[in-house]
């Protein structure tokens, strides 16, 4: 896979090796926007479980992938600085990998849309970059597509929490990849963003993995080891910064049971 770096919010874009090896795939980018508070391993796996995905399923190439930090604006419980955010992103990706990357133009923006980062990504590769590169010299344009959790998935089959603009923009302009959980409705999910359905790309965890952020931030305010949850790096910036010792308490109700069933956990093996 190339290497390539799409501007941050003051430095121009840079570009190297975006030469697409097999010229009768379509190139693609995977995009993933979220808190990352903090980045955890299953942030990582996502992009690998999709490009197997790829591989084995389509006829995409994929060309990089990027993580988009969202805005301090987004005003989320437990949302860490952007500096920081983007700061251990970077060191989960250049220390762990050579095809992920770091896009941290969303986290110094004011609130955006998930809409809006995406077209902000294909104006970078496509328009300023120029796209993917064959042996010929040929240019083609690389195909920006989102990577989610089966949380997304559900937020958009429910009505009124995405704007229908918004939905048929991402959807039928982009696509996305759904990495499936545990105990998600997903047919339920599907069949109400049905008119999309060929663009919505279901890949399956065939190894579950439920680390979450909001998991990790409360193991931390318990004085417990996050170590092989996260990138070693992301721990020891953590622990150099002395970061999430005193995060509050989450008002979203799937947060809040999380929180509970951990507390319990902790409590029966008496680590409180």
């Amino acid at each position: 896979m190339a290497a390539l770096i799409v501007s941050s919010a003051r430095h121009p874009v840079i570009a190297s090796g975006l030469v697409l090896r097999y010229p009768e795939k379509q190139p693609i980018v995977l995009v993933a926007c979220g808190s990352f508070s903090p980045v955890t391993y299953l942030h990582l796996r996502m992009f690998e479980m999709a490009v197997d995905y790829v591989r084995q399923n389509t006829d995409f190439e994929v060309m990089g992938g990027y993580m988009s930090p969202v805005s301090d604006q987004y005003k989320k419980p437990g949302l860490l600085s952007a500096y920081h955010r983007v700061n251990m992103c970077t060191l989960a990706t250049e220390q762990t990998s050579q095809w992920l990357m770091v896009d941290p133009w969303e986290a110094f923006q004011s609130y955006q849309r998930t809409a809006v980062v995406l077209d902000h990504f294909e104006y970078e590769i496509n328009t300023i970059i120029g796209g993917a590169q064959l042996s010929t010299g040929e240019r083609r344009p690389i195909r920006v597509v989102l990577l989610a959790g089966s949380d997304l998935i559900s937020t958009m089959s429910e009505p009124g929490v995405w704007s229908e603009k918004d939905l048929d923009h991402i959807l039928a302009k982009y696509g996305t990849f759904i990495i499936e959980r545990a105990g998600s409705d997903m047919d339920h999910a599907t069949e109400a963003l049905a008119r999309w359905r060929h663009n919505i790309f279901l890949v399956p965890q065939l190894i579950q993995n439920d680390v979450s952020s909001t998991k990790v931030r409360l193991f931390l305010r318990r004085g417990l080891s996050v170590r092989y949850l996260l990138p070693a790096p992301v721990v020891e910036y953590i622990e150099e910064h002395n970061l999430y010792t005193e995060d509050a308490p989450s008002h979203d109700k799937k947060d809040r049971e999380k929180e509970r069933s951990i507390d319990i956990i902790v409590m029966s093996h008496g680590h409180w």
